[in-house]
């Protein structure tokens, strides 16, 4: 895991990996999430909000949600150091981007984290279109983006979390969901803690 942090730093998918990797956000989760979700004060993220593509009529359309995928995908996850540093660079970035390109700057969607140079908000197709070359790019096994999320449950599970913190932590509607999937990993790896894993993440 260590080799695709590393291979995605300082590129446009990085916030999609780790947000996936480490939280276990779903793709709409990813780009649906905004500002207003994260509380800098209590260090708390909070997943509220989905962005989606959808075809309707042979069309594909974008739609926005002010709710998650069931009521148990609404949750409030501890923000921890590393990523409020990251969402913090951002931040500023986003900021300096803003003031670079002026007039061409989008400002649509200045309530969403997750945009381009130019203000635009990531697309979720964009994520699966950029992961798989990233992956390429640089000589790693090929795996599917939501297979991140798996990556997140399997070092929750190999951590001692229990399979209801894990359904809490993912989102799962019901427990048999989470057990159904995770039921078969080996749980005598160990790893540090989870905090540990914030700080292999090297942001």
């Amino acid at each position: 895991m260590n080799r695709l942090f590393d291979a995605v730093k300082g590129d446009p998918i990085e916030l999609a990996v780790l947000l996936a990797a480490f939280y276990g956000l779903r793709r709409s989760e990813v780009v649906g999430l905004k500002w207003d979700a994260i509380d800098f004060k209590n260090k708390t993220i909070t997943i509220q909000h989905t962005v989606i593509e959808t075809s309707v009529e042979g069309k594909l359309i974008i739609v926005e949600k002010d709710r998650t995928k069931n009521k148990s995908s609404h949750r409030s996850l501890p923000l921890v150091a590393a990523f409020e540093e990251l969402l913090l660079r951002i931040k500023k970035q986003q900021e300096q981007d803003r003031y670079l390109y002026k007039d061409s700057y989008c400002t649509d969607y200045l309530d969403y984290i997750y945009l381009d140079k130019l203000g635009h908000r990531i697309k979720p197709g964009y994520i699966m279109q950029l992961f798989p070359i990233v992956l390429s790019r640089h000589n790693l096994r090929r795996i599917r983006y939501h297979d991140l999320r798996h990556s997140c449950a399997s070092l929750l599970l190999a951590n001692g979390v229990s399979m209801k913190e894990i359904q809490a932590w993912l989102g799962h509607s019901d427990f048999s969901t989470t057990a159904n999937i995770y039921a078969h990993l080996d749980v005598s790896t160990k790893i540090t803690s989870a905090h540990a894993m914030s700080e292999c993440l090297q942001l």
